[in-house]
């Protein structure tokens, strides 16, 4: 008997319209790898959330390590695109880290079933998914945050000290702000409580307070 080759979706002519199967399989991912984790979740389980056939998912990611590696570079391009957006903005050093910080956790809560894959997969059991760099994109916004702190410095805001000091104490509030909602919601610092936790460290770091002493 003659064996049936398995086909696949040719571009320009079974491509599903405007992506959507493409949008579909990826939220169909995303609650997936968030309930189940990504080891247990299988590409059958994907497909018929989402509403197509396999083949349609091997047309867009190639497999579920596909899907996985797509969904990381998808949320972490938004990062870079903050990270980057930061050089042409106004402002005084706390007011740019204000905004970064704010900004980037606004991005965490708008991808919080995402962080929650991330987050299980970088502390936990790799579960066999793919590698992929978190610490590079952690290390950039680390960065980011240390040259807004040595510009304050710089222009007199924040007193001399060691930058790596201040900018720890900055990565430490939004970290807790992010952790505390992701195991604790009904704790949750919020953006507004964020802002007040990065006010208190400003404070204490102001070009002002060290003149007073």
């Amino acid at each position: 008997m003659k064996r049936d080759k398995q086909t696949f979706p040719q571009k320009g002519r079974e491509e599903p319209e405007n992506d959507s199967a493409r949008r579909r399989l990826l939220a169909a991912a995303t609650d997936l790898f968030t309930q189940r984790g990504y080891a247990a979740t299988t590409v059958r389980e994907i497909v018929d959330a989402a509403g197509v056939t396999k083949p349609v998912l091997y047309y867009y990611f190639g497999s579920k390590e596909g899907i996985y590696l797509e969904l990381m570079k998808a949320a972490f391009a938004g990062l870079d695109e903050l990270i980057a957006a930061r050089a042409g903005k106004q402002g005084s050093a706390a007011e740019k880290l204000l905004r970064l910080c704010d900004e980037t956790y606004t991005l965490f809560m708008e991808n919080i079933k995402l962080a929650r894959v991330m987050y299980s997969i970088y502390y936990g059991p790799h579960q066999g998914a793919p590698f992929f760099d978190f610490d590079s994109y952690h290390l950039k916004f680390q960065q980011a945050l240390r040259e807004l702190v040595k510009e304050g410095i710089r222009r007199g805001e924040f007193r001399k000290g060691n930058p790596e000091d201040m900018t720890w104490a900055v990565l430490g509030a939004i970290n807790v702000a992010m952790e505390v909602h992701l195991g604790h919601t009904e704790l949750q610092l919020g953006r507004e409580g964020l802002a007040r936790v990065l006010k208190v460290i400003f404070r204490g770091i102001s070009a002002e307070k060290g003149r007073r002493k």
